[in-house]
């Protein structure tokens, strides 16, 4: 999973509200009361608007991922494909034990597929038109039991959890390195209240905090495709997983899906070593690998 659109909406949520609530005075408020050098004050603070942003992030994930991939709904399947489409996942849905999640269809000539939602029953799962035209339906059954298992994982709800503790964090942090900041640029000032040093050193800070936060949230990303890989494998099989991801390796096709949702995806690109610190996907010969360790 899942995540880059998570992780952007996220950010853009926490940097919103930063600005938002500079702008309105909040945190001068807070200082001005005693609360802003308080630390517990401000930790139960950065708590409430870090989770805050998270769950955000969380409840729109859905809805984002459909209105930024075009993925259409299959309300009443218009063919024998959709059909086998709407049945696999619901018969791999009743053996994961959870609910019927929607399913929906992108067109992208890439094969390519993502599972999101906020809840483990009421999900969303999508393919692309190029994997329904590229891979056998042994592989497809993989790659939608890869899905489901994200969904079965509950994943997102994992991933919300632990970026709302990363978010709070990430706003305490940048705020005490504000405040730092701001104390030994104004030394010897008389004048109460923040200056301009602490609202551009704090924002600062959690832009920095926060993509070194994004690295613990990618890291676990990757755990977690490993995770789907053999959930796939028990729902059918590990020799069809194992087909279906050296399918995606040897089509060579770049990941066609927008980057906001790259995460999301079946397959996901790593480029190069630092790159490899903010990918969502571990590379494909691991995933491969660590399947026939498994018992492929």
């Amino acid at each position: 999973m899942r995540i880059i659109l998570y992780l952007l909406t996220n950010l853009a949520v926490l940097l919103v509200a930063s600005v938002v609530l500079q702008a309105l005075g909040v945190e001068q408020i807070l200082h001005d009361n005693g609360i802003g050098w308080n630390l517990t004050g401000m930790l139960i603070f950065a708590a409430v608007f870090g989770m805050a942003g998270s769950f955000i992030s969380l409840l729109l994930s859905k809805k984002m991922a459909r209105w930024s991939t075009g993925a259409k709904v299959i309300d009443e399947p218009r063919s024998d494909a959709e059909q086998w489409l709407v049945e696999t996942v619901r018969s791999q849905a009743q053996a994961a034990e959870i609910g019927m999640p929607d399913v929906a269809i992108f067109d992208s000539p890439t094969p390519n597929a993502f599972a999101t939602g906020a809840r483990r029953d009421h999900a969303l799962v999508a393919v692309s038109t190029g994997l329904l035209q590229t891979m056998r339906r042994d592989e497809v059954e993989a790659v939608l039991g890869h899905e489901v298992s994200h969904v079965a994982n509950g994943d997102m709800v994992t991933m919300a959890l632990l970026q709302g503790v990363l978010n709070t964090f990430v706003i305490f942090l940048s705020r005490i390195v504000g405040m730092v900041v701001d104390s030994m640029l104004r030394r010897g000032e008389s004048r109460g209240g923040m200056g301009i040093g602490y609202f551009v050193t704090s924002i600062a800070a959690q832009i920095v905090f926060g993509i070194l936060a994004s690295m613990v949230v990618m890291a676990f990303s990757r755990h977690r495709e490993f995770r789907a890989d053999a959930g796939a494998a028990r729902l059918v099989g590990p020799g069809a997983m194992i087909r279906a991801l050296e399918r995606l390796k040897s089509s060579h096709a770049p990941v066609a899906l927008p980057q906001s949702v790259e995460a999301l995806g079946i397959n996901g690109q790593v480029r190069g070593a630092l790159g490899r610190l903010l990918a969502s996907h571990p590379p494909l010969d691991e995933r491969i690998a660590a399947l026939r360790a498994g018992g492929g």
